[in-house]
């Protein structure tokens, strides 16, 4: 924990183990992402991501109080774009301080201009105090890992809400371990009754059509579906 994974130990296709250093910590299965694999995974996509901070007077209004969270998604039919442009939003009960938002805009880079691509997510937020912006490989591993015990993770994709990324450690799960994940055994810390979970319990979506880089979160017509 907390050191370098330098190399995993390999005999006869199968994992032993892995090294970090001169020490050695001898295993069965070995569970990781594509970053310390580099040779066992290619490239299948490449995304944008931004990372806006906002003033909380700028932040759109949610239909229901309930909902701390907001994710918008821009259809890329609406500039000739094969993907979507997705914008996450938390306000400060979250994760941000008072009257402050973070804003996090994504998509597939299909241009030599990534930036230039989200452009038009980056016209809605309007008077952005701060941006951090990466462009960033995604990865796959080229073997499901029921061979070799080495169970590698799909890199994020551009989509905000990590239902892929769920899917997938779903899918590694049952990979490494034979069965499907039993929900029934997540319980609930304060209530200790079993919960299931709905992305609508926290956060509000909604498609924004007929988009029009001169609207504000206040003048923009919001469809949702």
């Amino acid at each position: 924990m907390s050191r370098p994974g330098d190399e995993i130990m390999m005999e006869n296709g199968k994992v032993v183990g892995v090294r970090s250093g001169e020490e050695i910590v001898r295993c069965k299965q070995v569970y990781c992402d594509p970053s310390y694999v580099p040779d066992r995974v290619e490239k299948f996509d490449r995304v944008i991501r931004c990372v806006c901070l906002l003033k909380g007077n700028r932040y759109p209004r949610i239909e229901d109080p309930s909902k701390r969270s907001k994710r918008l998604i821009i259809p890329g039919r609406e500039f000739n774009r094969h993907s979507d442009i997705y914008v996450s939003l938390v306000r400060y009960t979250n994760v941000s301080p008072y009257d402050w938002v973070i804003a996090m805009i994504s998509t597939n880079v299909e241009t030599d201009f990534p930036e230039e691509e989200i452009g038009p997510a980056l016209a809605l937020l309007g008077d952005i105090q701060e941006r951090i912006v990466t462009v960033s490989d995604c990865h796959w591993p080229r073997e499901d890992g029921t061979e070799s015990q080495l169970f590698i993770s799909q890199s994020y994709d551009v989509t905000t809400n990590f239902e892929t990324t769920l899917l997938d450690v779903l899918d590694i799960f049952r990979r490494g371990t034979g069965e499907d994940f039993d929900w029934n055994r997540v319980r609930f810390l304060k209530e200790g009754q079993p919960r299931h979970f709905e992305e609508s319990d926290f956060v509000e979506t909604i498609f924004l059509d007929e988009f029009d880089e001169e609207a504000s979160w206040t003048t923009m017509e919001i469809v949702k579906k």
